[in-house]
């Protein structure tokens, strides 16, 4: 069972930009937990998501000789992946593939077309760099823009993906429009048809609705969660409400009741809650 912390997801879409020092002690913090992956910062245009301007130097600051957990970035585009390529700590590039032609061009600029080539392009870059790439399959349960949406849409993205050489696809409900039983049904059909592909969980929920969600994605042979401590962020790009993500403390706790075992630093974990608390606002 893999868990991705998601720092980058709960601080993006703030409006005050939280000061270099602040994101590198949370960071590091975040490093001593144990997580299999930390998704910390983007590799975007200032202009789009000016909260991480700074993530180069952000990662110049991170001490990573003391933690298993390996580093995830954001890019949009191949010069963005170029970047991000350069930085050896980093271990995953992640790109977000739209079935919404509508988002794809509010996130991406892109039409879908052009985000398909974007993701060749990432993919040899990738393997120039000794990177991974992780694709996003955003609004994967529907759309707030009225575009059209069909599960078999979503199984021909996947095809489309494994095609082209990704082995990670982690399926997005962006705006949280999915049900319990639209996560459930979704999963069981991609993990049963293509168990070589490592499929994640990136979920967008309320407090009302995580612990369904993250149910019927486990009971469906998930073992790849994103999620945010204390649920915290959404994607500014989606609409103007953010939908928080799903709180990482939620997604342990119920794993646990499941009889899932984990291999983390409890006080580290805490301490992290502890943390967010005084950096993020109150809402």
């Amino acid at each position: 069972m893999k868990i991705i912390e998601c720092p980058r997801d709960a601080m993006q879409g703030l409006p005050d930009f939280i000061p270099t020092p602040l994101k590198l002690q949370y960071l590091q913090q975040l490093l001593a937990v144990g997580f299999d992956t930390i998704d910390f910062g983007s590799f975007v245009s200032p202009t789009a998501i000016p909260q991480l301007r700074d993530t180069a130097e952000v990662l110049a600051g991170l001490d990573l000789s003391n933690t298993r957990s390996k580093l995830l970035a954001i890019v949009a585009n191949t010069r963005g992946a170029t970047d991000a390529a350069r930085f050896e700590q980093i271990t995953y590039l992640g790109f977000p593939l739209s079935i919404s032609e509508t988002f794809q061009r509010r996130n991406t600029n892109k039409t879908i077309k052009e985000a398909l080539q974007t993701i060749e392009e990432i993919r040899e870059i990738c393997g120039k760099s000794n990177k991974t790439l992780v694709t996003y399959i955003s609004m994967g349960f529907g759309n707030p823009y009225g575009d059209p949406y069909d599960t078999a849409w979503v199984v021909e993205f996947v095809e489309l993906l494994i095609a082209r050489g990704v082995s990670i696809i982690s399926l997005a409900d962006t705006v949280g429009v999915a049900d319990a039983g639209s996560v459930r049904t979704l999963f069981q059909s991609l993990v049963q048809e293509y168990p070589a592909i490592e499929l994640g969980a990136h979920l967008h929920a309320t407090p009302a609705t995580a612990v369904a969600k993250i149910a019927a994605a486990f009971e469906a042979g998930c073992k790849r969660f994103d999620g945010a401590i204390r649920g915290y962020g959404g994607c500014p790009m989606a609409n103007d409400d953010l939908v928080g993500n799903l709180p990482t403390e939620t997604i342990f706790s119920y794993l646990q009741t499941q009889g899932v075992l984990f291999d983390l630093d409890r006080h580290a974990f805490e301490r992290s809650l502890k943390l967010a608390d005084e950096i993020f606002p109150k809402h």
